[in-house]
């Protein structure tokens, strides 16, 4: 489908919304979980990376709300960005795979 890898915040923004819509800062706080503390979002990058992903149709908004008089916007995963988050998973993976293969049986133990 893509012809070249996803960013990691991309990557890690597509893992975010698996489970479903989120607003804006429970996304940065769910990046920096998955990624174990390795990637952390200001609200510009982040806004950025959405940006990119609701172009590439990877993402949509879903939905807005006001809390504490500011918008709150939502954003969820569209079957485009599924497909592509599978699919650069699975190109992980087979990377992972070659070198673990090739490991002396010492090193990886």
């Amino acid at each position: 489908m893509r012809s070249t890898a996803l960013r990691e915040p991309s990557y890690f923004v597509l893992a975010a919304l698996l489970d479903g819509r989120l607003h804006g800062y429970a996304v940065v706080k769910q990046v920096e979980d998955l990624s174990g503390g390795r990637v952390k979002l200001a609200a510009g990058s982040l806004y950025s990376v959405i940006d990119r992903l609701l172009g590439e149709g990877l993402v949509v908004a879903d939905g807005e709300e006001i809390v504490n008089g500011r918008a709150r916007r939502y954003y969820r995963l569209t079957e485009d960005g599924h497909a592509v988050l599978a699919e650069e998973a699975d190109r992980l993976a087979r990377a992972a795979r070659i070198v673990h293969d090739r490991l002396p049986r010492t090193a990886i133990a």
